[in-house]
């Protein structure tokens, strides 16, 4: 029998994702978003979800750009950091020591310790209670060569990337591989 919980943001796996952007005089700062994903493949478009009164919003207004930088797991206390601190108040790249580097696709830094980045331009924004959703076009996708498989594309094994548990507060990590998609349903069909 099924227990009721409410209505409840228990969603697993949730993405550790990192914004980045450019204030109006190109000072960068970054977020820690707990709501985003994939939400469209053509154009290639992720999303993110992120409180007005977020200095990270006020970026995202004046320069129409962001990025995503995806840490790995050994970066979790600075990943953490950008959630809980805020870029009205403090420089929290000078605090973390990581580096900005400024997108050559998009107005908006990515994190250069971090080995996976996408640089995104916003296609639209929506009010969603407390949360303004904003889409954004995928422009260029960035990854560190030791972190790619032989194929040349990120591998999640190297990269090491962590997820949010909405229930416990935790960041977890990610497991192992349990079947191929697209393949393995293939025996029901």
């Amino acid at each position: 029998m099924k227990k009721s919980l409410g209505a409840k943001t228990y969603v697993f796996p949730t993405p550790v994702f990192i914004v980045g952007t450019y204030d109006e005089d190109g000072k960068p700062n970054a977020m820690n978003a707990a709501w985003g994903g994939v939400c469209g493949s053509d154009p290639p478009a992720l999303c993110i979800s992120v409180r007005p009164s977020r200095k990270t919003m006020d970026n995202i207004k004046a320069t129409g750009a962001f990025t995503v930088n995806i840490p790995g797991q050994e970066h979790v206390k600075e990943a953490d950091y950008f959630g809980i601190a805020s870029g009205h108040k403090e420089d929290k790249f000078k605090k973390t020591g990581l580096t900005p580097v400024k997108g050559d696709k998009v107005n908006a830094p990515v994190i250069d310790e971090f080995p996976l980045n996408i640089q995104c331009e916003v296609m639209g924004m929506m009010d969603v209670g407390e949360h303004i959703h904003i889409v954004g076009k995928i422009i260029d996708t960035m990854v560190d060569e030791e972190k790619t498989d032989e194929n040349g594309v990120p591998d999640i094994k190297k990269i090491k990337p962590m997820t949010y548990n909405t229930v416990t507060n935790d960041y977890e990590a990610i497991g192992n591989t349990v079947a191929k998609a697209f393949r393995s349903g293939l025996e029901i069909k």
